[in-house]
């Protein structure tokens, strides 16, 4: 029982005829950690008058797994605070970006600090919050950007392609460099192993040159072409498989020819078909076979497949041309930045449609309109309280610290 002026905390004394039943007088057992009078909290121990059979609190806090968002608690005997990963805040690590996501239209929320978010934008939409329409009829692709998403668009599975196709298609670089990497042009294919199905059908750059690869469940075949002519500005290929046998043609490179391994002769594929870049977050998800690491950089336009000698060459989708989804694709030689002005020299990033300010050192918000408040966490430099105490702002940058239960000093930094 400890006792503040006339509030007992706990128990009553002995000579208090309260609180009985059966005779006997029932206390409270076990801890009481915080504790609050009006909003204003009361030092148990510090400014008790007097008190009778009081012990330190046995059990750490930290045995109630109180953080969330896959935060970890760390305690001693009089203090204890959540260690939040990345992207997560609040003193329980309950508090994500993303959590209001201000993004439309079924865009991508994904938070840039613990107060800001990036909207990647689905097809057809730009801008910041992704709320303007675009008309896209030469598709830009961005790569991969800095959160690890590629953009990409996918289109219906290609019906009738398992004995043969035929493709045809153009693309225009971003820059040369974006060559000289690992970058995937257009994906089908399944996710299993061996004989539950690594059926795929894959094209991309590798090293200045394109790289061309199927696999029909009995090992992959692969082209490799000669290194592209740089001072092309749109490259041409044409690629096909009939049964076992494929062959691929760029620019004016003499055709090249493979046979795929085995005795397998159809290709198995039910995904969807994927352009520039893939919805998975890491390319390890994608089969076995030449992986690319990076979606395309750059414009690619003009696609078109045949299934059959007989038949016409036409675009993918269904209705014909038209993507069932996409993410950061723009319209090719358009800027999304040409609409956008960040302020306070912030610099505007543009990733296919998916645009954003990279703001300087002390600014934040979507137009780096919005200093940061020397608490915060992107406060440079960070501000010295101790874990577990509470930065509160003061004017003209300055701050202090609330310290918990236990702590003392500047910073909260005094048992």
């Amino acid at each position: 029982q400890v006792t503040f002026g006339s509030i007992f905390l706990g128990n009553v004394p002995v000579h208090e005829e309260v609180h009985r039943c059966a005779g006997q007088i029932y206390g409270y057992k076990g801890c009481i950690r915080d504790f609050q009078v009006n909003h204003k909290e009361l030092f148990i121990i510090d400014e008790a008058r007097e008190g009778r059979n009081v012990e330190n609190c046995n059990v750490p806090i930290c045995d109630y797994h109180p953080c969330h968002n896959g935060g970890t608690c760390t305690s001693d005997e009089e203090n204890w605070y959540c260690e939040c990963p990345k992207l997560y805040t609040g003193k329980l690590c309950q508090f994500a970006t993303c959590d209001e996501n201000p993004c439309g239209n079924g865009a991508t929320c994904f938070p840039k600090s613990r107060q800001d978010a990036v909207c990647l934008c689905p097809y057809g939409r730009s801008g910041i919050l992704c709320s303007d329409a675009i008309n896209i009829t030469q598709p830009s692709f961005s790569g991969t950007d800095v959160f690890g998403y590629t953009s990409f668009l996918a289109y219906s599975t290609i019906p009738n392609i398992t004995f043969y196709y035929e493709f045809r298609l153009k693309f225009q670089l971003a820059n040369h460099q974006s060559a000289l990497q690992d970058n995937l042009i257009f994906f089908t294919g399944q996710k299993g192993q061996g004989l539950n199905g690594d059926d795929f059908l894959e094209l991309g750059l590798r090293n200045g040159r394109v790289v061309y690869s199927y696999n029909l469940g009995s090992g992959t075949a692969t082209i490799i072409s000669k290194p592209l002519d740089l001072t092309l500005n749109v490259h041409v290929i044409h690629l096909g498989r009939n049964l076992q046998k494929g062959w691929l043609k760029v620019d004016d490179q003499k055709n090249k020819t493979v046979t795929s391994p085995g005795r397998l002769v159809g290709l198995n594929v039910f995904s969807q078909f994927y352009l520039g870049g893939y919805r998975e977050y890491t390319p390890e998800l994608l089969p076995k076979g030449p992986r690319f690491k990076n979606g395309f950089q750059g414009c690619i336009f003009e696609v078109q497949v045949r299934t059959s000698l007989n038949q016409g060459f036409k675009s993918p989708g269904t209705p014909e041309g038209h993507p069932n989804s996409g993410r950061s694709v723009g319209q090719c030689k358009d800027s999304p930045c040409s609409l956008i002005k960040c302020r306070n020299g912030g610099k505007c990033i543009e990733t296919g449609s998916t645009v954003y300010c990279d703001c300087l050192t002390g600014w934040k918000g979507a137009f780096c309109t919005e200093t940061v408040s020397v608490c915060e966490p992107e406060h440079d430099p960070p501000h010295l309280c101790q874990q577990g105490s509470t930065c509160v702002p003061l004017p003209n940058g300055y701050y202090t610290c609330h310290c918990p239960l236990g702590t003392t000093g500047t910073y909260c930094e005094q048992g």
